[in-house]
Formats: structure tokens, C-alpha cells, sequence
């Protein structure tokens, strides 16, 4: 147990700095350590396959939508970046730029790839020429670099892993169906098989995405009280198309414009898997993303045939699950407290007594209970409790999003709120971009959406009294 206490005291515990909370997760779960790049992270092979399982799973969602995937170049020329006026003010202040190849000074600067909308414009514009043509259904997964200010680990990075969707549809019917599909694909990945539940909602025009007209977004809440953007959808209408001239001849022989969207998750959805699940133990994941989802640990290894029989059962297990087998000389103890930090979901006890028994003990990362099953049926019941950690996984979230979700009528009443309390504060809205930055100057709070499961909380916006357009989730956000 001496061990075991040691290495839990090694992360600060949340309540005391939950900043500090968060790096020790980070540093000790081996998920990443930092470069000397200023802003860029080395990904651990831990913290690469909890992004390679979430990158399948989307991938997958996203071919049975018909998206195919392709790889756009990282370099964009300034003249390609300058066509969409909105779109290259709303990224200038972060763009990387080169201006020499090798010694000699580039004749025109090359932007590095902040996000993709105008390489991809560039492209349709080459290749889409009939209606025959559409839609196109392209993602890539890439890296994408923007020169942030303050940096943190998954949180926000000057370079970072993500897909970035990018659609062209003959309507702007099309194109809102398609923006609303992906969004919904985010919420389920987010739900079904990170346990994290979201708020979908739209945008607000201060807060949605450089040149799109429509941004829909899932929000999600942390431990500490502060929301995180998890997923957004953005809806181009054909403002894109008119600055990169993509036209398309419709079934009456008339010149069209396509209506485009555009689509991302990134890797910051890892920080929010460590921030909405983790404890002071360390990191919990669900078991659908869980790089290893079980962990065998053999007792008294000394004893005759207990690894042997540890061996047998890892290599029965990993017909259906991501299993691994310690059996190094490392005290149990310390082995117990290493996977619990880990977030493993099941930790598998055999020794000589389960031997005799045909057991085996599984243990959840969950509430810590342990249970003897037989080994006649050792995978029925490690599925089911898999299951079942999943599900009070989500409900715990669930719980604690509702437990920092509030409601104001009164600007006082906001005020306080997010002053003393954080988290989630549903108030109506007018719709003037004025109260919405009136709100940020007073409490640092934005606006996280405008759901789609309005509510009336009450007739007037909560900032200056004026009828109310909409009810909105704000809150402070990383």
C-alpha cells in the first residue's frame, strides 16, 4: 500500500490545482511530453492510440456516409489564402508563414496549413464542372498548425492532429443536411463511445467559423466548470464558390454555384476525455476507445503455473478485446496504482486460489468493485461489465454537467453565477452582438450556443431587458 500511496501523491489533486491536476495526468499516463518547438508535443504511443481508436471510429462513420479521404498539400500560396476576405482575417493573426526555400527568398509567401478551405476550393474548382459531379464528400487527416499565444497539452497547441471534412452540394438544402449529418456523427462518437455528453446547438455570428454562415457546434463541460468546443459543423452557403468561381452546369444546362461545408474534430477531444472522466487516481477512459481495455495481473507469480495460466487467459481474451498481461517483478501494489492511473477500465486478478476455483477476479476502474467470475465464461462477463463501466461512465458525466448547469433570469443573478459558481448558465438572449460582448467584457463568459432544445427561461435577454430571440448556453471555455 506504501506504493500505492506514493505514486497517487505524484498528481496534485484536482480541487487543490486542477491546472496542475490535468499536466500530472498528462506526464504520468506517458500521453505526450513536450518538444522544443515552442507550442508542439511529442505523442507518447499511449496518448497516439487513444487518437488512433477515435480516429477509426470516425473514419468509419464517415465512409458510411459516402465521405472518401484524401491528403491536401500543408503549403498554401498568400494569393490562394487572400480570395475569401472573411476567411483570411478571421486566421491571420495565427498563420505560420515561409518565406525562404532553402537560402533563397520565396517569390510569394507560403502559408502553413492552418485549415484547408481554400486548397480545397482550389481543387473543386478544377474538377467540378456538371451536376453529374456532385456532391463530393472529401475528408483528410492531418496536422494543422496555428501560432497560439499560450499553449497547452491537447488543449491548445500550435500544431495539432485532426480531420477536417469538406463537401460540395448542388443545393444549399444539400449542404444544410449534410452540415447537420456531421454534427450529429460528432455527438454520437462523443456520447456512444467517449461517455461524454454534448449540447448541440448553433453558433452565434461573433462566435462561428471565418467565412461560413452557419456554424453548429457540441459543447461539453469539464470537472473544473469550463465548457470545450468538442465538434464543429460549418454550412459555406456558395460564398465560397463565388470567390474561388466554382460552377457547376445543373440538369437545365444553367452555370450553378455549389454549396460547401466543412468539418473538424481534433485532438483537444482527448483533453476533454481526461477532464471530464479523470479523478485523482488518474485517467479513466471508456472501454470502446480504451487502448487496452483490460490489464492481467498474475498473484504470487512465484507459485507454480500461475503465469502459465495468465498467459493462457491473456491469449484467450485478446480473441476479443485489447488485453495485456503483466508479469514483470513489480509488487501487485504498484501494478494496481500504475493501470488505475492509466485509466485501464478492468484490472483481471488470477492466482493460485482462482486457479483452483476456475476464477478470476475483475475489477473496475470505475467504482473499484470486484467481482469473481468463472472462467468458463470469463468473456460474457468481461463484456458486460465493459458495458456496464461505459454506462456509469456517461451517467457520472451526465450527472455532473446537470450539477453545473444553471439558470438566470437577471444579469445579477448571471453575474454571480459564473462568478462563484461556473459551469453551463442557460439565459435568453436578444440577438444583439452588443449584449454578447457586454457579457464577455463584464465575466469573461461567450456564448457557447444557441441549442437546438430551446427553452424559455424567460421573455427578456438577461443583459439589457429587450425581448429575447433566444435562449443561450454560455459559460467560460478553454
Amino acid at each position: 500500500m506504501a506504493d500505492k500511496k506514493k505514486l497517487v501523491e505524484e498528481i496534485t489533486p484536482m480541487n487543490e490545482d486542477f491546472a496542475q491536476w490535468y499536466t500530472d495526468i498528462v506526464r504520468k499516463a506517458e500521453l505526450c511530453s513536450y518538444s522544443k518547438v515552442r507550442g508542439c508535443m511529442v505523442f507518447q504511443p499511449y496518448g497516439y492510440a487513444i487518437w488512433e481508436n477515435i480516429q477509426h471510429t470516425l473514419d468509419k462513420m464517415f465512409k458510411d456516409t459516402g465521405v472518401q479521404n484524401v491528403a491536401m498539400p500543408m503549403f498554401i500560396p498568400e494569393s490562394l489564402l487572400q480570395k475569401e476576405k472573411d476567411h483570411v482575417e478571421g486566421f491571420a493573426p495565427e498563420v505560420a508563414w515561409v518565406t525562404h526555400g532553402g537560402s533563397e527568398k520565396l517569390p510569394e509567401r507560403l502559408c502553413v496549413r492552418p485549415t484547408s478551405e481554400t486548397l480545397f476550393c482550389d481543387h473543386y474548382a478544377d474538377i467540378i464542372r456538371s451536376y453529374r459531379d456532385l456532391p463530393k464528400l472529401y475528408n483528410q487527416w492531418c496536422s494543422v498548425v496555428r501560432w497560439e499565444k499560450t499553449t497547452r497539452p491537447f488543449l491548445r497547441n500550435t500544431e495539432f492532429l485532426w480531420q477536417e471534412g469538406h463537401t460540395a452540394h448542388a443545393t444549399q438544402e444539400e449542404a444544410e443536411e449534410r452540415t447537420r449529418m456531421m454534427l450529429n456523427v460528432y455527438a454520437k462518437v462523443c456520447e456512444d463511445y467517449l461517455a461524454i455528453p454534448v449540447v448541440k446547438g448553433k453558433k452565434t455570428d461573433r462566435e462561428k467559423f471565418a467565412g461560413a454562415t452557419e456554424t453548429f457546434t457540441i459543447e461539453s463541460m469539464m470537472h473544473d466548470g469550463k465548457a470545450l468546443q468538442s465538434g464543429t459543423s460549418h454550412n459555406f452557403g456558395d460564398g465560397f464558390a463565388k470567390a474561388f468561381g466554382i460552377q457547376y452546369l445543373d440538369e437545365n444546362n444553367k452555370q450553378q454555384y455549389v454549396h460547401q461545408t466543412s468539418w473538424g474534430m481534433s485532438t483537444r477531444i482527448i483533453g476533454a476525455i481526461i477532464m471530464v472522466h479523470g479523478d485523482d487516481a488518474g485517467l479513466k477512459l471508456p472501454p470502446k476507445i480504451a487502448p487496452t481495455q483490460a490489464v492481467i495481473i498474475p498473484i504470487a507469480m512465484h507459485k507454480e503455473g500461475v503465469v502459465e495460466a495468465a498467459e493462457a487467459l491473456k491469449d484467450r481474451l485478446a480473441e476479443k478485446f485489447r488485453v495485456t498481461l503483466d508479469a514483470s517483478d513489480k509488487s501487485p501494489g504498484w501494478k494496481f496504482s500504475e493501470y488505475e492511473m492509466r485509466g485501464i477500465p478492468v484490472r483481471i486478478e488470477i492466482g493460485p486460489k482462482d486457479i483452483e476455483k476456475n476464477q478470476a477476479v475483475l475489477v473496475s476502474r470505475t467504482d473499484r468493485e470486484k467481482t469473481f467470475v468463472s472462467l468458463d465464461n470469463i468473456e460474457e462477463e468481461l463484456e458486460k461489465l465493459m458495458d456496464k463501466i461505459q454506462k456509469q461512465m456517461y451517467d457520472a458525466a451526465l450527472a455532473s454537467r446537470e450539477s453545473k448547469t444553471s439558470s438566470a433570469a437577471t444579469y445579477e443573478e448571471f453575474k454571480k453565477i459564473i462568478d462563484e459558481k461556473g459551469g453551463f448558465v442557460k439565459a435568453m438572449w436578444c440577438g444583439d452582438e452588443a449584449c454578447e460582448l457586454k457579457i464577455k467584457d463584464d465575466t469573461t463568459a461567450t456564448s457557447r450556443c444557441i441549442p437546438f432544445e430551446q427553452e424559455q427561461i424567460s421573455d427578456k435577454c438577461v443583459c439589457c431587458g429587450k425581448p429575447a430571440k433566444h435562449m443561450v448556453y454560455w459559460g467560460k471555455a478553454y
